[in-house]
């Protein structure tokens, strides 16, 4: 059995105020073209479709193609998606009913009452049966009728809950699609600034990945960089683009997996993808800058710029923008500006809530908070960013 791993589409994103439809559209282009080449079982879309929960009809119109364009390769390859953090569940279940009859499987919500189970989606092969359970972006208060009344429930739990209700059969070959923030104990996945806004204070929103331990492959999205966490099989595809500054040393591709016979070990290629404008950064003086934009072929490109000079220089955006038309900021790091930071370094340091709160109980208690105390200051900070989010 063999399977593209993608995630984390953002369909309708822009990067800083430049729009990025023609870069998203060629991107999932050659995904359609890689499926053409290599002849996939599914293509797993591992949450975050869209970039906002009401996505523009632009953004619609982009899902859509992509969709019939897989739909028309024949022998049809299944298309299984879930819903993450930045769908909206009821939009992307839109007409998910007649979707289904062209082999695209849509789950955008976790079971909410006791008789409802995990989306489960059954392939075959020379091997037999791989069974895809599809689990949509969870929160525990989605699941709260499966708990007993007023008990308190972490992201770990309910995600932990849900699956063990499944039973999964480990004699059968298993994989699991979900969209969360997961760790191992105490080792956490690189992040990188696009998400770092979805990933709450203390670690609140976090999944351990031993609830998974079950399953053959996990097919993870949440996070832009391509990693995998606890085990190889254990694993974010990353972005098909390159959504910040951050991600410009990232490579990005196609996350392509192979299930043999039960028992043997998974095996995980990556196929390239290449934008049509590249995230990059410049660095140097000025003078330095200019001359490398004047030979360079990239000048398309959006580009983060870092100047040297240490005396000031005229007009700096204007010399810069007659090479690179994409500009995504322009920064400088001098010997002044490092100053600046030191001065500003000095000043009283803001906490964050948790760690606020704790040296405020320590001062009125004069003792430190306990496990429990922690677990649920940390849910009450949670919901306040919640409500404050809208």
């Amino acid at each position: 059995m063999r399977f593209f791993h993608i995630s984390d589409l953002h369909i309708g994103k822009q990067l800083y105020y430049y729009n990025l439809r023609e870069n998203q559209r060629a991107v999932l282009r050659q995904i359609t073209e890689r499926v053409k080449e290599y002849r996939p079982d599914a293509v797993l879309i591992a949450g975050d479709v869209f970039d906002k929960s009401v996505p523009s009809g632009e953004a619609y119109t982009l899902f859509d193609e992509f969709l019939n364009q897989l739909a028309e390769i024949q022998p049809q390859t299944a298309v299984l998606v879930i819903a993450g953090n930045h769908d909206s569940a009821e939009r992307l279940n839109y007409a998910s009913s007649f979707l289904e009859k062209h082999q695209i499987y849509v789950e955008t919500f976790p079971p909410r009452t006791k008789e409802e189970r995990l989306r489960k989606v059954v392939l075959e092969d020379s091997f037999g049966r791989v069974n895809f359970y599809l689990l949509p972006f969870t929160k525990p208060g989605y699941v709260r009728e499966l708990f007993p009344e007023g008990a308190s429930i972490s992201y770990d739990e309910a995600v932990g809950a849900l699956i063990r209700r499944e039973e999964i059969d480990v004699t059968e070959r298993n994989v699991l699609l979900s969209h969360q923030f997961y760790v191992s104990g105490s080792q956490s996945p690189d992040t990188c600034e696009s998400e770092q806004a979805y990933i709450s204070v203390g670690g609140i929103d976090s999944v351990d990945v031993s609830r998974v331990k079950d399953f053959d492959y996990v097919a993870l999205g949440h996070l832009h960089g391509a990693q995998w966490i606890g085990a190889p099989s254990i694993r974010y595809c990353g972005t098909p683009l390159k959504y910040s500054v951050s991600e410009a040393d990232q490579e990005k591709s196609i996350t392509m997996v192979t299930l043999e016979e039960k028992g043997k070990p998974v095996q995980i290629e990556k196929i390239p993808l290449t934008a049509i404008q590249d995230v990059r950064r410049e660095r140097g003086t000025l003078k330095e800058v200019l001359e490398r934009a004047r030979e360079t072929r990239r000048q398309e490109d959006f580009i983060s710029i870092t100047l040297t000079d240490e005396k000031e220089v005229f007009r700096p955006r204007e010399q810069l923008q007659e090479y690179y038309p994409y500009i995504l900021e322009i920064r400088v790091d001098n010997s002044r500006t490092r100053a600046k930071l030191d001065e500003v370094s000095k000043e009283p340091v803001i906490l964050e809530p948790m760690e606020a709160f704790r040296a405020f109980y320590q001062e009125m208690q004069q003792a430190p908070m306990t496990l429990e105390e922690e677990r649920i200051m940390l849910e009450v900070i949670q919901k306040a960013k919640e409500v404050e989010e809208g």
